[in-house]
């Protein structure tokens, strides 16, 4: 039986003829992989950014939930793998996969998220699962180094483009090099761990969901954490400066992961940086100019950026 796709997800429709045909399988897709699992929906289908959820029981009443993502999301394609090898240790169990159809059956986590946590406790949460999910790398991801070293090509093509002061920009280059020429062993890395992808499993357990798996240096990890849920730094509530929060959330992380701290701050300079320069080349490749969210965007890079260095 066909499922019914949340609207939110057949506006990424707009993205590409890659998108609109898989947005025109996923109906029947999803339908089957229900059929074949005899699963039960219970409730009405999630979505994310390149995925659809559909919250399910089994033959035996127990709750799961069914994972079928994006044929083209290259940054999930081993998601199911490195599940597998964590075991359930630190993220999210995996009950059973199909790569060809990029679905998974998962546990189901009642939640909540880390979304309502507060801050600084939330990066302690972060930074004690970054040891457990950091294993020694599996031979099939794709390696930090190999999107990295595109990434910092197409960030030097930007030039003067890019509305961040020259010197971050300069700095995020050279230190890019410096992390990515220095050979240290290589773990697995989630790549997207920030407050929504962790979630309780109604034990009292924090598990990570959603890994964007790569094999890369440990210290890439912090940076999610300090770019979302920005606002309430400068709302009525915050305490201190937006720089002042900035920088709690940064040690906080660094202290429970037992990272270096230099290495991470490094790592946050060149991913803020990079992440401005994606907004510049999204806006080119429209062929129009930044908007105000966007713009917003940019300050917000620069902000993380100086706030760590300060």
């Amino acid at each position: 039986m066909p499922v019914t796709i949340p609207e939110g997800l057949l506006e990424q429709r707009a993205l590409g003829e890659d998108w609109g045909r898989w947005l025109d399988l996923l109906p029947r897709r999803t339908g089957d992989l229900l059929d074949e699992w005899h699963l039960t929906p219970v409730a009405s289908p999630l979505h994310g950014f390149c995925s659809i959820v559909v919250p399910v029981t089994d033959d035996d009443g127990v709750r799961a939930a069914l994972k079928v993502s994006f044929d083209g999301d290259e940054e999930s394609l081993h998601e199911g793998l490195v599940l597998q090898r964590w075991g359930g240790r630190g993220a999210v169990r995996l009950l059973r996969a199909d790569p060809r159809r990029r679905a998974l059956l998962l546990d189901w986590l009642p939640g909540p998220d880390l979304g309502d946590a507060w801050d600084v406790e939330a990066c302690e949460i972060v930074g004690t699962l970054y040891g457990r999910l950091h294993v020694p790398a599996l031979p099939q991801l794709a390696s930090v180094a190999s999107y990295v070293e595109r990434w910092l090509h197409e960030l030097d093509e930007l030039g003067r483009d890019l509305p961040v002061p020259r010197r971050y920009v300069e700095q995020a280059l050279s230190l890019g090099r410096d992390l990515l020429a220095d050979d240290r062993p290589q773990v697995v890395v989630h790549g997207d761990l920030h407050y929504a992808n962790v979630m309780a499993d109604g034990a009292g357990e924090w598990l990570a969901i959603d890994p964007k798996p790569m094999a890369g240096d440990p210290h890439y990890e912090p940076a999610p954490m300090l770019w979302n849920r920005m606002d309430e730094l400068s709302g009525p509530l915050a305490v201190g400066s937006v720089r002042d929060g900035l920088r709690r959330r940064f040690h906080a992380l660094v202290d429970a992961a037992g990272l270096d701290e230099g290495r991470a701050r490094d790592w946050v300079v060149v991913r803020m940086v990079l992440n401005a320069g994606w907004t510049v080349q999204d806006a080119q490749r429209a062929g129009r100019r930044l908007d105000a969210e966007e713009q917003d965007w940019i300050t917000r890079c620069i902000a993380i950026t100086k706030a760590v260095q300060d």
